[in-house]
Parts: structure tokens; C-alpha cells; sequence
């Protein structure tokens, strides 16, 4: 948290909070683009000829978000934390049961569980798809960021990872396995995708599709405001004067100004480059990979100085070494997905 903020060593600002940036800001933009989709779905659920495109549902979740962004910071998770909890929950529930209910409807298609792709396809899907697993399972940075605010450090940390995995396993494993068996090879990045195919008939009641998507809703817009907070501080930070009031018109103007201006980025972002696994993939890859499983075990290694016959020095330097290795691969894959999938689709897409 210290190399966020700008406080600890040079050679760690320099390294560790760009990427801490880059995260929260791909996390914003991520966010920003599955409220848009999870908007233009429910719209279909009641107009399955609306006219209406992605972008523009993009663009009002934006908005949303600006109005949103204006808040005060927050000084305390707690809340917003069982709100998210809440919605998970009820989000699995929608989309195990609707997976249960459509793999035995008999409109659903004949479930096919084989490779599809050429070879080298599968091979950075495959890389790829790590990058994604990392973005999904490093959200537990958020309790580790909260758990270094005040002590005890280590036993906060370990509690509230504890039970962010925990709630992470029971629901993503969920969703993934049940998905999987419904739909096989078909599964889309979105499984409402599934549940309502395009010119088809849907699998599920529409009340499902709409109490899940609205589930995806509310919590997205919780997930952007809890990512766009550190840049928040940061930027308020340095525009800001500590001779005026928090809200004087000194200090409120550029706060206005600024939070606008990082949410409207994030948004045209998200409008121009709609595709959510792709980047998630470059998230993973670039953020939560290094952050999660290659910083923290080389940071100890050079804090702490383990001896170099002790086992911990070596296992710590052997994760080190794997994880920047899929690291990397990790960034070729998700670059080239991107490349791919921007040859298929135009800026702006509709998809």
C-alpha cells in the first residue's frame, strides 16, 4: 500500500505502482464494459429488436459512474463488502440453477466437450486462460490492500483472504462447473449469452435473466468505485491544498474535474475495445500475476534475506521464476487475442 501512495523505496514506485495503476484502471474499464453488456441484456429480455448498440449502453453506465465517482472516499469497505457478497451470492444461485435448468431443457443443443481450434489456437487459449484465472483469483488484493491500513497486519490478511477464497471457490467453481456441463465447448464469457442465444429461443425465464444481469449490475458499479478510489487519492493528492476545506471550491473543482476525466477515459475505452475476456487476459497478465504471485515472494527474499540453502529461499525464488515465465506468456497470449479479435470486430463493436 506504501508504493501506491508514493511513500516507499524509489526502485518499488517505480516498479510496483504503475502496475497497481494499470490494474485498477483495467479493472475499471473491465467493469465498465460487462455493466454495458449486462445493461444492452436486459434491454433485449424486453425489446428483442431494440435498436439500441453496445456503446450506447457503455455510455450509460459511464455516466452512472461519473455521477457515482463523486462520492467521498471510503474510509471503510465493510458495507459495500456484504453488498458484494450478497449480490455473488445470488448471482451463483441465478446461473447454477439456470445451467441445471437449461442442460436438461430439450431446446438446448447436444453438449460437445472436445478442443476446438487449431493447435496453436488452443495453446495460447490455454495461456490465456491462466492470465483470466489470475484476474479472477487476485481479487483478493482488495482485503490484503484494506489489511495493511492498521494493525495486527498478518492476522487481518490472513482472515479476510481466508474467507475471500473461500466465497471466490464456492461461487466462480460453481458457476464454471455448471456452465461447463450445460453448455460444453459453447460456453461463452458470458453465460447469459447462453441462457438467451441470439434469434433463438430462450432456455431460462426471463425473471432469471433479469435478477441475474441486475445482480452483475450493482456489483460492477460497487467493483468500479472500490478500483478507482486509489487513483482518487492519489490524483486528489497532488491537485489538492491542505489550507482549504476538503470541499472548497479550491479543492472541489479539480476533484470534479479529474474523477470526470478518469471515468470518461475508462468508459470510451471500454465503448472502443469491446472485448471483456480479452481484457481481463491482459489484466492478469500484466497486473495481478506479477502483483500476486511474483512481488510478494521476491520482495521477501530481498527484505528478509533467507538464507540461500533454506528451502523457503528456494521455493520463493521457484514461484518467482514459473510465474514470471506464464507472466509473460501470458502477455504474448493476451495481446494476440486482442489482435485477433480486433480484425474480427471494428472499433465500437456491437457485439
Amino acid at each position: 500500500m506504501r508504493f501506491l501512495f508514493g511513500t516507499g523505496p524509489k526502485w518499488a514506485r517505480l516498479t510496483v505502482a504503475p502496475i497497481q495503476f494499470a490494474v485498477c484502471l483495467g479493472t475499471v474499464i473491465g467493469s465498465t464494459l460487462l455493466g454495458g453488456q449486462s445493461l444492452k441484456f436486459i434491454y433485449l429480455i424486453y425489446h428483442p429488436n431494440g435498436a439500441m448498440k453496445l456503446y450506447e449502453f457503455i455510455i450509460i453506465f459511464g455516466i452512472v459512474m461519473l455521477f457515482l465517482a463523486q462520492m467521498p472516499s471510503f474510509h471503510s469497505l465493510r458495507h459495500l463488502n456484504l453488498l458484494s457478497l450478497i449480490l455473488c451470492l445470488l448471482y451463483s444461485l441465478c446461473v447454477v440453477g439456470g445451467s441445471i435448468h437449461a442442460g436438461h431443457s430439450k431446446l438446448n443443443a447436444e453438449k460437445d466437450y472436445s478442443f476446438t481450434g487449431s493447435s496453436v489456437s488452443q495453446v495460447f487459449g490455454a495461456f490465456n486462460s491462466v492470465a483470466i484465472i489470475a484476474t479472477t483469483y487476485g481479487n483478493g488484493i482488495i482485503p490484503e490492500i484494506q489489511a495493511t491500513l492498521s494493525p495486527p497486519v498478518s492476522g487481518k490478511m490472513f482472515k479476510g483472504l481466508c474467507i475471500c477464497y473461500t466465497v471466490v471457490i464456492s461461487t466462480f467453481f460453481s458457476v464454471a462447473v455448471s456452465g461447463y456441463w450445460a453448455f460444453g465447448n459453447r460456453a461463452a464469457g458470458n453465460i447469459f449469452n447462453n441462457f438467451a442465444p441470439t434469434g433463438e429461443p430462450s432456455l431460462v425465464p426471463n425473471w432469471l435473466l433479469f435478477t441475474g444481469n441486475i445482480c452483475v449490475l450493482l456489483q460492477l458499479f460497487a467493483v468500479a468505485l472500490v478500483y478507482s478510489q486509489p487513483t482518487f487519492e492519489v490524483l486528489e493528492g497532488k491537485s489538492g491544498d491542505t489550507n482549504h476545506g476538503k470541499f472548497s471550491v479550491r479543492n472541489l473543482i479539480p476533484r470534479l474535474l479529474l474523477r470526470s476525466v478518469y471515468v470518461s477515459v475508462a468508459t470510451v475505452i471500454a465503448a472502443m475495445l469491446p472485448f471483456f475476456g480479452d481484457i481481463n487476459g491482459v489484466i492478469g497478465a500484466f497486473g495481478f500475476m506479477p502483483l500476486d504471485f511474483v512481488f510478494p515472494f521476491l520482495f521477501y527474499n530481498l527484505t528478509f534475506k533467507p538464507s540461500k540453502r533454506s528451502l523457503i529461499f528456494w521455493i520463493n525464488t521457484l514461484i518467482v521464476v514459473i510465474f514470471s515465465i506464464l507472466g509473460v506468456l501470458g502477455c504474448i497470449a493476451a495481446i494476440r487475442q486482442i489482435s485477433v479479435d480486433a480484425n474480427s470486430y471494428k472499433l465500437f463493436a456491437n457485439v
